[in-house]
């Protein structure tokens, strides 16, 4: 469901309404989102993934289980599922990178958003040049799987760890085009320069 609103004025009223909040405490805020994300509307989702991210500074490695919760629970859309995994959980993830070997059963869940999770999770770091390993590795899971919301999610994944580790994601493409689906080698290679592409697409 949503309001009606567009994002950019709803992530505006979401700056005013946080910035008014008495408590700015990550409990209080936590508990705030929680009732945000049971609305059932895209709009506070997002409100509840931003609000999340601004006490991040205050993130503890228990968190996660907080965060796999809304993930699990309530994620019901790409753009819930990129705004909670590209900040909350992509920042929570640099802050405790031991965190990262959860990822891999993300990557086997039933729920097609925990999954796509697992991938887009690593979007801000892998803009950085971190945490390469864990991409392929999850790449790898991922790689034959047939929902195409997973398929785009690890797709982005390795095109935006490509322009930090072009060789290395360009090589991982070649060795698995035969059986990567179109959709995510089409995304991978989207930032290549064009003599890749067309090698990546023979």
């Amino acid at each position: 469901m949503t309001h009606g609103v567009n994002s950019y004025v709803a992530e505006k009223i979401g700056k005013s309404f946080f910035k008014a909040l008495p408590d700015k405490s990550k409990k209080s805020v936590f508990d705030l989102c929680e009732i945000l994300w049971q609305s059932g509307y895209l709009e506070e989702y997002i409100l509840a993934c931003n609000w999340s991210y601004y006490v991040h500074t205050a993130y503890v490695p228990e968190d996660i289980g907080i965060f796999k919760k809304w993930l699990d629970t309530y994620v019901n859309n790409w753009a819930a599922c990129d705004t909670l995994c590209n900040h909350t959980i992509g920042e929570f993830l640099e802050m405790y990178p031991d965190n990262l070997v959860m990822l891999r059963d993300w990557a086997k869940s039933k729920n097609r958003w925990v999954r796509r999770g697992s991938a887009v999770s690593l979007i801000v770091p892998a803009k950085k040049g971190k945490f390469l390993k864990d991409v392929l590795e999850i790449a790898d899971i991922l790689l034959l799987d047939k929902d195409d919301m997973v398929q785009k999610g690890y797709g982005w994944m390795l095109k935006v760890a490509s322009q930090a580790h072009l060789e290395e994601i360009f090589k991982y493409v070649l060795r698995k085009k035969s059986v990567m689906p179109r959709t995510a080698l089409r995304y991978a290679i989207e930032k290549m320069p064009q003599d890749m592409k067309k090698e990546a697409m023979k």
